[in-house]
């Protein structure tokens, strides 16, 4: 990943351009919505990642309508949740989410979650509204490499993207190089342990080093992981302090140290036991 500045982005196996730093809106409500992904925009973030199942995806297509960017500035991804899944079903679920969103396509539509006898028809369903031209690009979210496997064994278009739960204390790095192998952009949901890296001592120690706040240095080591990130927050402040971890580059050495944090730490549920 070239990491340039808030407005950069990855290219995706498909050539679709997906900005590598987005807001996220995971329990963002409504009425919070609209202050949040303006002051985003306006502080340069063009990405924005919701899913049906987080019951704002109206919100957020008004919040899109009433900001003076164009739409097709815009990365807007979302997700079909677990009770959608299904051929028939997801498409059901992904012209709702359009409706809701006041739009006529999406960036990025995943698969939520890895819904055992499911998730394969439910991809089929995202394979034919890709190739009708309503979404740029799909991809799954929870997906662990056996889910991966059993997926491309079947599928006539690659995952494009995986979206995990990924921080100091969850790295996975097996599956962050199988993904990387296999040209599937890792992306990160909840980036800052819901608020529980601002209490690990070394990365104290870091971001005092690097003049930088913990979130600032976590998000950064993202990046440089080569793993996009969506940091959620609903104050101006923090997020246009999130946005600033372009002046700075974490060494080598401090890299591995934050690697070190790993401990297989989940927050949300292992993708097996859904």
């Amino acid at each position: 990943m070239k990491i340039t500045n808030i407005k950069g982005t990855v290219e995706l196996a498909n050539g679709t351009k997906m900005p590598y730093l987005g807001l996220g809106v995971f329990q963002t409500p409504n009425s919070k919505i609209k202050k949040a992904l303006h002051w985003a925009l306006d502080a340069g973030y063009r990405h924005v990642d919701t899913a049906s199942f987080y019951e704002n995806e109206d919100g957020l297509g008004e919040a899109i309508k009433t900001h003076p960017m164009p739409r097709k500035e815009i990365f807007i991804t979302s997700k079909v949740w677990n009770t959608d899944q299904g051929y028939d079903s997801t498409i059901n679920a992904f012209n709702q989410s359009l409706r809701k969103l006041q739009t006529d396509y999406l960036d990025l539509y995943l698969i939520h979650w890895p819904v055992k006898g499911k998730y394969k028809e439910t991809w089929r369903a995202l394979e034919t509204l890709y190739d009708e031209g309503r979404i740029k690009a799909i991809g799954v979210s929870n997906f662990m490499q056996h889910h991966l496997e059993d997926l491309m064994q079947s599928a006539k278009i690659k995952p494009m993207v995986n979206q995990m739960e990924f921080h100091p204390k969850l790295v996975q790095q097996p599956l962050l190089d199988f993904c990387k192998t296999n040209h599937i952009q890792y992306e990160a949901w909840s980036p800052l342990m819901q608020g529980k890296i601002f209490g690990i001592d070394l990365l104290k120690e870091l971001a005092e080093k690097y003049n930088k706040s913990v979130a600032q240095l976590v998000l950064r080591w993202d990046l440089q992981k080569g793993v996009v990130t969506i940091p959620k927050s609903v104050h101006k402040d923090r997020i246009e302090s999130n946005a600033d971890i372009f002046d700075f580059e974490i060494s080598d050495e401090d890299m591995a140290r934050i690697d070190s944090l790993d401990r297989d730490e989940r927050l949300g549920p292992h993708p097996d036991n859904i």
